[in-house]
């Protein structure tokens, strides 16, 4: 098989409700709309590399349900290869349950389901169909130590790793030499980093933090200000093209998933973030997950913004 890049993590089904600020606890809000779309970080990240013209192939665990069987149809639709899909008949498919304010900004709660049951030996067996793969992208949503294999086995084979740490989960930094791109958002940069984020350049301080703990090179996403990244010459800041936000639940997701898109083919890093943050900009002026995942062809029209150098 020729799936340049390899996306290992979550699938789950996203029930959303729009409402006009997200509960206090103990609060009950009469809510709007009502939209039920397929997500999960891994599932989202590997949409958006196919819909803005990756080469890409999805390994993850669902439930023999309703929600699981859709899922997989949907991947087949986006011309996502699918062998590495497993069924798991004794755990449901995973569900994750969200709320979105009026500004945009979204509360979400996950049940993993048979994400948890994702095992190493699973990942590890299923990877090796793929032995022309270029690029590996992984998120925190499934076992940690099945994390650790597929980087173990990627890092052995010359891929480059691409781990999205969310969510958050401090034992990433035991393979922190093993990524080659770490693309945290504000808190995760935060928590990794033990630094406080307030404005471009302490998130510049903390991408470079992360970065002289092992990782090579570390992107942290902004919002509305774009990213950061630090590498081994240094930091520097890209800015996002200027839009009206109406739901950010899966700009992160298109982020990474334009970000491996670029990188697999052989695009400068720079480039790639430029890409990533002008595709993330789209997907934020939509409503829902996947649903709001732009095709490559609405990224390339957007004006993609310049990089301040270092």
């Amino acid at each position: 098989m020729s799936s340049k890049i390899i996306v290992v993590g979550s699938t789950n089904m996203d029930m959303v409700v729009k409402t006009t600020h997200i509960p206090a606890p103990g609060e009950t809000v009469l809510g709007g709309t009502f939209l039920m779309n397929p997500g999960g970080k891994g599932a989202n990240q590997a949409v958006a590399a196919a819909r803005l013209g990756g080469d890409v192939a999805f390994i993850a665990k669902i439930g023999n349900d309703i929600f699981g069987r859709q899922s997989a149809q949907l991947f087949d639709e986006e011309e996502i290869n699918g062998t590495g899909i497993l069924s798991d008949t004794d755990y449901p498919s995973g569900i994750a349950l969200i709320t979105v304010d009026e500004a945009g900004e979204n509360s979400i709660v996950v049940a993993p389901g048979a994400n948890a049951q994702l095992k190493p030996h699973d990942v590890v067996d299923q990877l090796k169909a793929y032995p022309a793969s270029k690029i590996m992208l992984l998120q925190l949503e499934i076992p940690l130590d099945t994390v650790k294999a597929a980087i173990t086995y990627a890092r052995e084979r010359d891929v480059l790793v691409m781990v999205n740490p969310a969510p958050v989960n401090p034992g990433i930094a035991a393979v922190f030499s093993w990524i080659d791109v770490l693309t945290p958002n504000i808190k995760e940069a935060e928590m990794l980093s033990g630094l406080t984020i307030h404005d471009v350049e302490t998130a510049k301080a903390a991408a470079l933090v992360i970065h002289q703990k092992g990782v090579k090179q570390v992107i942290v996403t902004l919002g509305k200000l774009g990213a950061v990244m630090a590498d081994r010459e240094g930091t520097a800041h890209i800015p996002a093209p200027a839009v009206k936000t109406v739901d950010t639940t899966a700009a992160g997701d298109v982020f990474n998933g334009a970000l491996a898109v670029y990188l697999s083919e052989d695009r400068s890093l720079r480039d790639a973030i430029r890409f990533a943050c002008s595709a993330a900009a789209i997907a934020v002026t939509r409503l829902g997950a996947q649903s709001s995942i732009p095709y490559r062809n609405e990224v390339l029209l957007q004006h993609i913004p310049k990089i301040n150098h270092y």
